[in-house]
């Protein structure tokens, strides 16, 4: 009798539900949203980097400047230091925005 047949798994190596070699996606939560990024930090910090150099281009019809914000965004992901700052403004900007808002009474 093997071992798993005593514990009453299969003889295939039962996995968890939660298999071990499937990667959970990595996200940056902005606003409320989880928006995917990325696995590798090289992939991360070089879509970041094209995302700003594109937005300093902003005045090119198909690029603009909403790209460096974005870039920086996906950029914070890799620093500690930067990842608290943006928190730090996404929670001042939506207290600004809740408090801007008439009460529904």
């Amino acid at each position: 009798m093997t071992k798993s047949s005593k514990t009453g798994g299969n003889d295939a190596g039962e996995q968890p539900h939660h298999a071990a070699g499937a990667k959970k996606r990595r996200h940056i939560r902005l606003f409320g949203r989880h928006l995917p990024v990325p696995q590798s930090v090289a992939m991360r910090r070089t879509l970041g980097g094209l995302l700003v150099a594109g937005g300093t281009l902003g005045f090119l019809p198909v690029l603009g400047f909403w790209m460096v914000p974005l870039g920086l965004i996906v950029l914070s992901q890799d620093s500690a230091i930067v990842r608290r700052k943006r928190r730090q403004l996404e929670v001042k900007i939506g207290r600004k925005w809740k408090g801007s808002r008439p009460a529904d009474k």
